[in-house]
């Protein structure tokens, strides 16, 4: 006959699974804030790109508008040498934020790793309840 004091009670069983659940949460929290700073650091990256492109181009066009124009009265009406030189500077930077902007898009902002370790608790969970 098995000896009642070594078998738990359902109070300890509840008191550990309380805990053992804390614990769980506690962790799955921790890999969400992990998951969210790398998350954060890509988008962060994503944005600089966006913003030097963005500055390259205004540096760009504030050295070189002046010298294009320039050169190019040579050949052309210089009303025809300032167009082209500012579509083409324009295209450029367009091209570059462009860039940085689809790059920021394809960043998937919810924590999916954490989501799916939760599912896979709560369906442990059930499987474990009664």
């Amino acid at each position: 006959m098995p000896d009642a004091q070594s078998q738990p009670t359902v109070g300890d069983l509840l008191t550990t699974l309380a805990k053992d659940f804390g614990e769980l949460v506690r962790k799955e929290l921790r890999l969400a804030s992990a998951e969210m700073t790398l998350k954060a650091r890509s988008a962060g990256r994503s944005a600089m790109l966006i913003a030097i492109g963005g500055g390259l181009g205004a540096i760009g066009v504030l050295a070189l508008v002046a010298a294009a124009i320039a050169a190019l009265d040579l050949a052309l009406p210089l009303w025809l040498s300032a167009l082209l030189v500012g579509v083409s500077l324009v295209v450029v930077g367009y091209v570059l934020a462009h860039s940085g902007m689809q790059k920021l898009r394809k960043i998937e902002p919810l924590p999916e790793q954490t989501i799916a370790a939760i599912r896979e608790d709560v369906a442990w969970i059930k499987e474990q309840a009664p």
